[in-house]
């Protein structure tokens, strides 16, 4: 079993971020979790399936061929869906909504979790995975669990930066009411719910900087798999 390295954590706690610092400081690879399911979504809004059904759903992430590529020097992972790049599309609101309640869906979830399993046992050296559920479902054999998380008015500023960044136009209030429906559904539903695994170490970015965050993964996964 190569090295397990699961964020966890709400939209807008900068997982997606830190995680790819600290795969690349590594060499690990690095699995964008989220991208998976963002893919699903996409896929969705082409094919016109409803967002209700879970069986058609999940027969279409069965049957899509994903792919993530290793990072690039700077950082960037490519999403391919079925041989198309869709690693700008499925950043986009419409598909951030869907995703978040396609993602609900047990049906969904089984098959997206198994790939997920897949491709990080797969690996050779080590693997860092972010998203909701990996130190609780996915990997809770993960050697370093981390549970990022920021108060929501930080994660709204950050999430509108980066909408804003892609050409969106979106407001401070449109961003928090579209997170605080994100974080609740992720919450509460019934089938693998966000919330930190029992032996995470929690760390509140508020006031960090990414170096800060990358930098204390690092030291936490240096005393946890060092003999």
């Amino acid at each position: 079993m190569p090295v397990i390295v699961a964020i966890d954590g709400p939209a807008g706690a900068g997982k997606s971020t830190v995680a790819r610092r600290v795969a690349a400081a590594l060499g690990f690879t690095y699995i964008d979790t989220g991208a998976m399911y963002r893919a699903v979504a996409w896929k969705a809004l082409q094919e016109g399936i409803v967002p209700t059904d879970a069986a058609a759903l999940a027969a279409l992430a069965r049957k899509m061929n994903l792919t993530l590529s290793p990072l690039t020097p700077d950082g960037k992972q490519t999403v391919t869906a079925d041989g198309e790049d869709v690693s700008a599309a499925i950043r986009t609101p419409e598909v951030s909504q869907l995703t978040s309640a396609i993602s609900a869906l047990p049906a969904v979830r089984r098959v997206v979790v198994e790939q997920q399993r897949r491709m990080g046992e797969s690996d050779v050296r080590g693997v860092v995975l972010e998203g909701r559920d990996i130190g609780t479902v996915v990997f809770p054999q993960a050697q370093v669990k981390v549970f990022l998380t920021a108060s929501p008015e930080v994660r709204a500023r950050r999430r509108m930066k980066e909408l804003r960044g892609r050409g969106h136009k979106v407001d401070f209030a449109q961003v928090l009411a579209e997170q605080q429906e994100r974080d609740a559904r992720d919450s509460q539903r019934a089938d693998s719910p966000l919330v930190a695994a029992p032996d995470a170490v929690v760390l509140d970015t508020d006031g960090l900087t990414v170096e800060d965050v990358v930098a204390r993964i690092l030291t936490l996964i240096h005393e946890r798999t060092q003999p």
